[in-house]
Formats: C-alpha cells, structure tokens, sequence
C-alpha cells in the first residue's frame, strides 16, 4: 500500500508495506505493553532519559487519568523499565530491554496501527473485561 503525504511544503511517498514491526518490538510489546498509557509513559521517559516524574504529574502531560499512570508506571518499574525514588519515575531499563525500547521508539511513528492493534487485542484484556461482568457470591 502506497500512502502519499502532500502538503505545501511537504512531498514524500511512503511505501509502508517496505518495512514491518520488527519482532523484537512486536514481542516486548506483548510481553510488557498493556495499554497505551503504559506505551505512552514509556516512550515519555526513553526521550526525556533524564527526567523525574511522579505518575500524577506524566498523567497529566499525556492527559492519561491518574490511577491508570500509577499503575501504568508501577508496571513499567516492575518489568523493569523505569526505576522509581520517593514517588519519582525515571528511565532506568534492564539493559537488554535499552535496544528494544530503542527500535520500539523508532518504529513507533512509522507503526502505530500495528502497535496499538498488538495493545488492544491482547487476549487478557478482553478476558479482564468479560471478568468485570462475572457474578460472584460474596
């Protein structure tokens, strides 16, 4: 599929088919990726290596809700992609999963739809939220 981007200052053809997700990146985000907000948090902090966030402060940066970046980013620190000090994030990943996160951060822009596509069609979400409407005797 050909996609032609045109604008006054802009042309360039982009054959998107030429390239696909790598697996690597396709894998880490099986693994470890479970919605966008975590996606988001995590290309956040591998642009900005430096910078010290609380969840309530990225929340409101990516316009995410603060209980799913808390969790988002105490999921991340888990796996080992952030490490966290007195309520502050930072990028800290394990160093096998740098590359990754790298080649995740370079596809990204070129790969959304595949990307978001791998996040919500994870079999666990759809089991999570058919969960939500089990009976349960208490």
């Amino acid at each position: 599929m050909k996609l032609r981007l045109e604008s006054p200052n802009l042309r360039k053809q982009v054959d998107m088919s030429d390239e696909a997700l790598p697996k690597e990146v396709q894998e880490l985000i099986s693994r470890y990726v479970h919605s966008v907000a975590q996606l988001e948090a995590l290309l956040f902090f591998h642009k900005r290596p430096d910078e010290r966030c609380s969840a309530e402060s990225l929340a409101t940066r990516l316009y995410a809700g603060r209980a799913e970046m808390t969790d988002a980013l105490a999921s991340l620190g888990k796996d080992g992609f952030l490490s966290s000090e007195n309520g502050l994030y930072t990028f800290a990943p394990r160093p096998e999963l740098r590359p990754v996160v790298d080649m995740l951060a370079n596809a990204y822009s070129r790969h959304l739809i595949p990307i978001t596509h791998i996040i919500h069609s994870k079999p666990r979400r759809v089991q999570a939220f058919s969960d939500a409407f089990r009976i349960r005797k208490e």
